[in-house]
């Protein structure tokens, strides 16, 4: 039985995917739930399982654009699993041709990527230009390219240089266009503060332990800026709003995305009614979500609807940054490394764990006094955590 793969929809609002990658090759032997490929769409790349065990057939090329819905390969079922090897692709050819699939796409014949036309070869040995990619048809590399090349590689002095020409993801281009999107159509600014991390860092070393082997997650600083920014998006309930055309639109919950990075980028799946999560639950439900994302599995639903948004730029070792709004949300806070610095405490110079927090905020529908005030109130439920957000009650707060 010749069974047809379509690509599933990924989501509301998306027509076409972008085959990023194939995980497979024609003739393979697949598993039924085996990921055959990885897609690109405009807000995720999701990865694609094979609906049913057999020999596969590619129909659609790396980098190709396609409708959702369409045929992009053919699995034959009837097709046994080999014992030293996949089955020869002689076999699923013979079936394809015997029995006709209608609505299946042509196949691609896209072997023109990174090969050079006669010209463009000629100019690349004269000027010792080395190319993968091109701009013509399929990727083909043309005469213009190699100009270009060597005009951006200027001289080597005898040393030989190359250029790699790469298509953005669909991913990777959706998000730059939104990106530069929010810097001209909003009018965002940052205000910026410092956190004294000490007493969080207290709070760990007496209670880490204990909660892992409780709850099976550790107990992480998201969770305390989690549950601080829930708190002050109570108090500034403006930072939790989003304009529509005209209107504001206001929420009484607080769905907060958390930037992950994935093997693909970074994505920024929601953590739902946080407000309403404690301490194990905000840990357990960001380790679903970034496991997910790590492994390619995290879904659009899980991305959209956030009314705020937390990243840590500290992670990857930033002391300080601007970050920029997650649309259509209004506002973004950023966290930052952990540095031990010298400040004054009731006079007495001492060294603490310092961090630099940043919160991007959208001036339209934010007043200043709101965005200091929010980013005060931050910062003094993540330098008094026992009393503000755990009512002076740890081991409540922390189930224990």
């Amino acid at each position: 039985m010749i069974l047809e793969m379509k690509v599933p929809s990924p989501g509301e609002s998306i027509s076409e995917v972008e085959i990023a990658s194939w995980l497979v090759q024609d003739g393979d032997y697949v598993e039924k739930d085996q990921e055959i490929a990885e897609v690109d769409s405009d807000k995720a790349t999701l990865a694609l399982p094979a609906e049913e065990s057999g020999t596969i057939k590619l129909l659609a090329s790396e980098g190709e654009v396609v409708a959702v819905g369409q045929v992009v390969c053919i699995i034959d079922t009837s097709a046994s699993a080999p014992e030293g090897g996949s089955e020869p692709e002689k076999k699923i050819e013979e079936k394809i041709e015997s029995k006709p699939v209608a609505s299946a796409a042509p196949k691609s014949t896209n072997y023109a990527s990174g090969t050079p036309s006669p010209s463009a070869q000629k100019l690349m040995n004269e000027k010792g230009v080395k190319l993968s990619s091109g701009s013509g048809k399929d990727g083909r590399i043309i005469k213009e390219d190699v100009v270009s090349a060597a005009v951006s590689m200027g001289t080597s002095n005898g040393s030989p240089r190359s250029t790699q020409r790469k298509r953005m993801s669909s991913l990777r281009r959706s998000l730059a266009k939104r990106l530069v999107a929010v810097k001209s159509e909003t009018a965002m600014l940052t205000t910026f503060n410092e956190v004294d991390m000490k007493p969080i860092f207290d709070l760990r070393k007496s209670y880490k332990a204990n909660f892992a082997e409780k709850h099976g997650v550790g107990l992480g600083f998201m969770s305390f800026f989690t549950l601080a920014v829930t708190r002050a998006l109570k108090l500034y309930p403006t930072v939790n709003a989003m304009i529509d055309g005209d209107d504001m639109i206001a929420f009484d919950y607080c769905d907060i995305s958390i930037a992950v990075s994935g093997p693909r980028g970074l994505v920024v799946p929601v953590v739902r009614s946080a407000e309403n999560l404690s301490f194990a639950g905000v840990e357990r439900e960001i380790k679903r979500l970034a496991i997910r994302a790590r492994e390619g599995h995290i879904t659009i639903d899980e991305m959209t609807g956030g009314t705020f948004t937390i990243t840590n730029g500290g992670v990857f070792g930033s002391m300080l940054s601007t970050p920029i709004i997650n649309p259509p949300q209004s506002a973004i806070l950023g966290m930052h490394n952990i540095v031990e610095r010298p400040v004054v405490v009731n006079g007495e110079i001492v060294v603490r764990p310092i961090m630099f927090v940043a919160l991007s905020y959208d001036h339209r529908i934010i007043d200043g006094k709101e965005s200091v005030g929010f980013l005060v109130a931050v910062k003094e439920a993540l330098e008094n955590p026992m009393e503000l957000l755990m009512d002076n009650q740890i081991e409540k707060a922390l189930e224990l």
